[in-house]
C-alpha cells in the first residue's frame, strides 16, 4: 500500500501537472488582464486530471501541451472549456479555439452588441441579396429541415448597423471538413456535431469583418464600423475556391448566453 502511494506521488510530481506548474510564470505572463492567473492555472491542471487520455498524451508529448496552453493563454481563454479545447490527437495535444471562444473575442472588442449565426437547411426559407441589410431565414424547427446546405453570420454594432453578412455554401463546408484532420472518423466532431462545426466555420469567416480583442474593452466607444472595417458591399459569399484554415474540435451552438455576455469575463465560470 505504501509503495503504491509513493508511486502515485512520484507520477504526480513528475507528470504534466508538474510541468505546467513549473512554467507557471511563462503561461500567466501572456494572459490578458481580465483573466486571473491562479484560476487559469487551476483550470489547466484540472483539465489534465479529468481526462486520463489527455494526461497520457501530455506525458508522452509535453511540448505539444505547452504550445496548446500558451495559445490558450494568449487568446485569453480558459483551458478545457467551450472557449478552448485541449484535444488529444495521435501523439500530440491540440489546442483548439471553440465556437464560444471566437464569439467571445468579438464581444470583448466592445463594438458588437450581438452576433447572429445560423445553419441553413435545404427545406428552410432563406433569402439574401446584396441590397438586403440582413438575410431572411425562416426555418421550420418542428418539421423535416432536410440536409445542411450552408450557413450565414453577421454582427450587429452598438449603433444598430449590420456588419458584413458572411454566407458559406455546402461546397465550402465540405472543403473545410476535408482539410480537418481525421474528419472522416466516427470520433471526429465533424461526424458527431456537424451543425456546431458549421457554426464555428461561419463564425471564423466573420472575424475579418468585425473587431476582435483578447482584452475586454469596457470603455469602448460607440461602434463605428466604417472606421474599423474595410468598406465593401454585398455578401461575403465564400465558395469552395476560397482559402480556409483548419476548423475542428467540439463547439457549442450558442453565440450568446441568456442575458448576454458579462461586462467582464468571469474567470472560473467554465461552461
Amino acid at each position: 500500500m505504501t509503495d503504491n502511494v509513493t508511486q502515485a506521488v512520484a507520477v504526480r510530481d513528475n507528470g504534466p501537472e508538474a510541468l505546467v506548474q513549473h512554467h507557471r510564470d511563462d503561461l500567466t505572463l501572456v494572459l490578458p488582464t481580465h483573466v486571473k492567473g491562479e484560476t487559469w492555472m487551476r483550470l489547466a491542471t484540472g483539465a489534465l486530471r479529468r481526462d486520463d487520455n489527455l494526461r497520457r498524451i501530455a506525458t508522452r508529448n509535453p511540448g505539444s501541451l505547452m504550445n496548446a496552453l500558451l495559445e490558450c493563454a494568449r487568446l485569453g481563454h480558459e483551458p478545457g472549456t467551450e472557449a478552448f479545447y485541449l484535444v488529444p490527437y495521435g501523439n500530440e495535444i491540440q489546442g483548439i479555439e471553440g465556437y464560444r471562444g471566437i464569439v467571445e473575442r468579438i464581444y470583448r472588442a466592445g463594438s458588437v452588441k450581438a452576433v447572429k449565426a445560423e445553419v441553413v437547411y435545404s427545406n428552410d426559407h432563406f433569402e439574401y441579396s446584396p441590397d438586403m441589410d440582413r438575410p431572411v431565414h425562416r426555418p421550420d424547427y418542428f418539421g423535416d429541415r432536410g440536409a445542411i446546405v450552408g450557413a450565414y453570420a453577421y454582427g450587429v454594432f452598438a449603433d444598430g448597423s449590420t456588419s458584413k453578412v458572411v454566407v458559406i455554401n455546402r461546397a465550402y463546408i465540405d472543403k473545410v471538413k476535408k482539410e480537418s484532420k481525421g474528419s472522416g472518423r466516427d470520433s471526429s466532431p465533424w461526424v458527431k456535431w456537424e451543425e456546431s462545426m458549421v457554426l464555428k466555420t461561419v463564425a471564423r469567416r466573420l472575424e475579418p469583418w468585425v473587431p476582435t480583442a483578447v482584452e475586454w474593452r469596457n470603455d469602448a466607444p460607440a461602434a463605428q464600423p466604417s472606421a474599423a472595417l474595410p468598406s465593401v458591399s454585398g455578401p461575403a459569399a465564400i465558395t469552395a475556391g476560397a482559402s480556409s484554415d483548419e476548423d475542428e474540435g467540439p463547439v457549442e451552438g450558442e453565440l450568446e448566453p441568456e442575458g448576454g455576455w458579462p461586462d467582464v469575463a468571469q474567470p472560473g465560470s467554465g461552461n
